[in-house]
């Protein structure tokens, strides 16, 4: 995907305010709340902002540069998606199909229900589909976003630990009770970590040479993998050592060698540019240098809500989905101008990683923005702040 930068006001966007997004980045690098950055926007296909502020390395020093390498954690979950969707379109995959019919560990699920203060499960009344892990519907959950009994046994079994094989992983958490019961609410969750495992299965390949065969190099996404080659150890973005504002820092994950586990839901690295043809070839549609990498109306079928009017489970959930917006198949998608704290036409769908990485793409105005920094517990406010300000920026 060929994106060329070209001055702003060529495609509507006001070349002086989105320097003022830059300078206010730099204000939080000189601040010491910001190691660094790298920005993005894009709109009609063309770059109008790709600028850097700060240090990669905090602790070496090294200056932040375009090409550096970013855990983007969550923003894994939209490229396994479309992963999954390359194999629906090929027809070895129907979303309405059981997990269980790809991965007979999940043959037996059951759901868990605290009863006067005690833990009982029972059989679920309905599998879950792969329609169910696309959209975060499965029952499963998130040990981070809660303390219930369940979450309690996804910290004491190390569920999300690097180390197991993702056959290992799908083996030990089907074995766990649900939360709630598949397609009845939004559970934002490890789903996305089945959904790998799936498509191992069902294509015969392990996930990260199914992506890098069918999505990285399709794109020219070069500097995309589930680790960092020994040869750019030094153009990996670090957080700081400690937390500026004073909390307790998040640990992240170690990326210079290859992890048994490729999680499908979070263990991806990738540089601005690399997300940006990603991005690019999905607000196209689908269309990339040479073809198609999913049909038109795969996409809009993807991006479109899928929740209706199903409840959001926990309020861990609730946390990550802004008012008025619903969830598809790997994005969060705005169903109305209103109600969100952040701007964005209906219809703009978003993610972000648990390092501080985020994105937006706005079909309505042709327009994405991409924001890297690894700054696990300052991420909320410079996701709001970068929207607020690409779209502070458009003219028309």
């Amino acid at each position: 995907m060929n994106l060329n930068q070209v001055p702003s006001e060529e495609i509507g966007l006001d070349a002086a305010r989105l320097q003022h997004l830059m300078a206010l980045l730099q204000s939080e690098v000189a601040q010491k709340r910001l190691p660094g950055a790298v920005a993005v926007v894009a709109r009609h296909g063309q770059l109008a902002l790709l600028d850097c502020v700060g240090q990669c390395n905090p602790v070496s020093g090294s200056a932040m540069t375009l090409d550096a390498r970013f855990r983007i954690y969550s923003m894994t979950k939209p490229i396994v998606s479309v992963a999954a969707m390359m194999l629906m379109e090929r027809g070895q995959l129907l979303l309405a199909h059981p997990v269980s019919r790809y991965l007979p560990e999940f043959g037996a699920q059951q759901v868990a229900t605290l009863v006067n203060g005690t833990l009982q499960v029972q059989n679920v009344s309905k599998a879950a589909t792969v329609h169910d892990l696309l959209r975060h519907t499965a029952g499963m959950t998130y040990e981070f976003l809660g303390s219930s009994p369940v979450q309690r046994q996804y910290t004491q079994l190390r569920i999300g630990a690097r180390e197991r094989s993702l056959t290992d992983f799908t083996q030990q958490l089907a074995g766990l009770p649900l939360v709630c019961e598949p397609g009845t609410a939004f559970e934002y969750s490890r789903a996305t970590d089945v959904l790998g495992r799936v498509i191992e299965v069902v294509s015969g390949q392990p996930l990260a040479d199914f992506l890098q065969a069918h999505i990285f190099e399709p794109l020219g996404m070069t500097h995309t993998a589930f680790h960092v080659e020994d040869a750019h150890h030094d153009l990996i973005a670090e957080p700081f050592a400690r937390d500026p504002d004073g909390g307790v820092q998040m640990r992240v994950m170690d990326v210079r060698a290859p992890a048994a586990l490729a999680s499908g839901g979070g263990g991806l690295t990738s540089t601005a540019m690399d997300y940006a043809r990603f991005l690019q070839c999905l607000l196209s549609r689908g269309r990339m240098p040479g073809g198609q990498l999913l049909a038109p109306r795969t996409v809009d079928f993807m991006t479109a809500d899928h929740l209706g009017n199903l409840p959001v489970f926990s309020a861990g959930s609730q946390a990550l989905l802004p008012a008025g917006h619903g969830f598809g198949l790997g994005f969060a998608v705005r169903r109305q101008l209103g109600g969100a704290p952040v701007p964005g036409s209906p219809g703009t769908y978003f993610w972000g990683g648990l390092a501080g990485t985020t994105f937006f793409v706005d079909p309505a105005l042709d327009l994405f923005g991409i924001l890297m920094l690894q700054a696990p517990n300052q991420r909320e406010y410079y996701r709001m702040l970068f929207r607020s300000l690409v779209y502070a920026a458009v003219l028309d």
